[in-house]
C-alpha cells in the first residue's frame, strides 16, 4: 500500500554496530543498528564485516493493484492473487 512502513533488517555474522547501508549503489552511511525504516524509494543493500554485501532489495513508493481471476468466487474457493505495480 502506498507508503506503508517498510523496515529493512541486516542479518549476518558481522557485528551489528558495524552495519554499512547502501542506497542505489552509493554508500548511504553507517548505522549503529542492524535495521531502519525506509522513507524513500530506492534499491538498498547492507554490508557487515564477516557477512559481505547483501542481495539488493528494491522499495517503491508506488500504487499497487491486487488482481483476482475474472470468474465468480464462492466462499471456500482457492484463489491466486497477484500484486502488480
Amino acid at each position: 500500500v502506498l507508503w506503508d512502513r517498510v523496515t529493512l533488517t541486516c542479518q549476518g555474522s558481522g557485528t551489528a554496530g558495524a552495519t554499512t547501508w547502501y542506497k542505489d549503489g552509493q554508500r548511504w552511511g553507517q548505522n549503529r543498528r542492524d535495521h531502519f525504516t525506509v522513507t524513500e524509494s530506492g534499491t538498498y543493500r547492507c554490508d557487515r564485516p564477516g557477512s559481505g554485501l547483501s542481495s539488493p532489495v528494491t522499495v517503491l513508493n508506488d500504487q499497487l493493484v491486487l488482481q483476482v481471476p475474472p470468474e465468480t468466487l464462492l466462499e471456500g474457493d482457492t484463489v491466486t492473487l497477484r500484486c502488480r505495480a
